[in-house]
């Protein structure tokens, strides 16, 4: 029997575009692996999918999700995106800042602007920091969704102001009560344009004409504070603008930021709420970060490639260190198996299947968004886990089991063949002695069922719930 080990360069290439993107498969990381490493970081950073999604496609077969016509589709568009998009980094960012910035639809009920939300983070989250929390407070949907549209001069509503330093920047414990009602004060008069006919029409889960009209930002100057404020120790006039510059080059934020980009790419944090009590646990890593961001002028896209040619990012140490989140575990499959051949209930399927691992695409359960981690994993979600792997990769009539059959694999190599094409997926040395006891049975036969069978035990490994 063959042994199931990558070799070094398919390892790495395989763990960078798990980190990157969703998985890659066995072409796309052959593609890779003879390139020097740091070209094929910038490779994959440096090229994006402008058109990932054939609208004329969807038109035909989903005209719900071309348009977006209602709350379920908009997660289901996103879903068939990341499915198909060929340099899939500008949506895998787009996803860490919804569970960074996390919007819910359940609020909201429109899916057009949480769309419309997710193409803001693709198209400016791997920009300047400072930008894109600027955008973010301009963005319909944070605005309805932390209610600034009720933040005026003379009653300010100081949700936004809260959870733009708590949640979205610096955390807990480095801003005082103050500095949030000051923050709040400069954002006064940043709302959505047409309020009232917004507040009664738009927010009624409607088909009817006019229904899903894309929601605008609107600055109001006749309803801005333009009094002196004092945060975070400086004085002046400030504005919403004024604010995020003075939030960005605080050291609380890099840090913050820098937490949440260890989480997401390196390896599992402590949940955030437990951050203000504990330190990271790699504090090296996280300085390093923290010096990229201030290095690189707050920078993401720099940022990330400081980190994925780095020590902390290179090592086999962190290689499977972090659990697959539910849209990861999802997309990872499903583009593994071949993605969706037409935009049919599949899609729709999947979006669901991710909603019941824990994550429902575009709704968190509250602006907290999902802490990650081991709180993916219960009782209930490993089954719809292993279900949903098991069903879409080992089913024959998707790519995965005929491009093994295609290789001609026998009993002796059948393991390592299945796991080249599974993305150069290492397994445990236990798991494969598991495996490598069921194929040297007498009643393994290396054909189309029993590969099947075999896809299935693989992807139902705890390997495979990692990343």
């Amino acid at each position: 029997m063959t042994t199931v080990r990558s070799k070094t360069g398919e390892k790495e290439i395989s763990h960078l575009m798990r980190r990157v993107g969703f998985g890659g498969s066995k072409e796309e990381i052959d593609q890779l692996k003879d390139k020097n490493y740091d070209d094929a970081v910038d490779f994959l950073l440096d090229n994006s999918d402008e058109n990932p999604v054939p609208i004329d496609l969807l038109r035909r077969y989903q005209i719900d999700l071309s348009d977006v016509r209602s709350v379920n589709s908009s997660g289901a568009f996103w879903m068939y995106r990341l499915a198909h998009s060929k340099f899939p980094f500008d949506d895998k960012i787009a996803l860490f800042w919804h569970r960074v910035f996390a919007t819910g639809q359940n609020k909201l009920i429109q899916g057009k602007v949480m769309t419309t939300q997710i193409d803001m983070f693709k198209k400016h989250g791997l920009g300047s920091f400072e930008n894109l929390l600027i955008e973010l407070s301009k963005d319909p949907a944070m605005i309805m969704w932390l209610d600034n549209q009720d933040n005026h001069k003379n009653n300010i509503n100081e949700n936004y102001g809260r959870e733009i330093l708590e949640l979205f920047s610096m955390g807990v414990g480095n801003y005082s009560e103050e500095d949030i009602k000051e923050c709040s004060r400069a954002f006064t008069g940043w709302t959505v344009e047409n309020m009232p006919y917004m507040a009664i029409k738009m927010r009624n889960n409607t088909a009817r004409p006019f229904g899903y009209v894309a929601w605008q930002f609107k600055f109001d100057k006749n309803d801005h504070d333009y009094g002196e404020k004092e945060f975070l120790g400086e004085k002046g006039n400030f504005n919403g603008e004024d604010i995020v510059k003075i939030i960005c080059k605080q050291e609380a934020t890099a840090k913050y930021l820098a937490r949440h980009i260890y989480h997401f790419f390196v390896k599992d944090e402590l949940p955030v709420p437990q951050w203000p009590h504990e330190e990271p646990i790699d504090p090296n890593a996280v300085n390093f970060i923290m010096n990229s961001y201030f290095r690189n002028n707050y920078n993401i896209k720099e940022i990330l490639r400081d980190l994925f040619k780095s020590k902390y990012f290179r090592t086999e140490d962190i290689y499977y260190k972090r659990i697959k989140s539910p849209a990861e575990l999802v997309v990872n499959s499903v583009r593994l198996s071949g993605g969706f051949e037409i935009p049919s209930e599949e899609v729709y399927k999947a979006t669901i299947s991710s909603g019941l691992m824990g994550q429902p695409l575009l709704n968190p359960t509250s602006v907290e968004g999902w802490q990650g981690g081991e709180e993916w994993i219960n009782t209930g979600s490993v089954i719809e886990r292993i279900n949903f792997c098991s069903d879409i990769l080992g089913n024959s009539n998707k790519l995965l089991v005929k491009k093994i059959l295609e290789r001609d694999p026998q009993k002796y190599d059948v393991l390592k063949i299945s796991c080249e094409e599974l993305g150069y997926f290492d397994l445990h040395e236990s798991t494969e002695k598991a495996l490598i006891s069921y194929i040297d049975d007498d009643d393994f036969i290396v054909n189309e069922e029993f590969i099947s069978i075999l896809i299935k035990l693989i992807v139902s490994s705890r390997e495979f719930q990692m990343t």
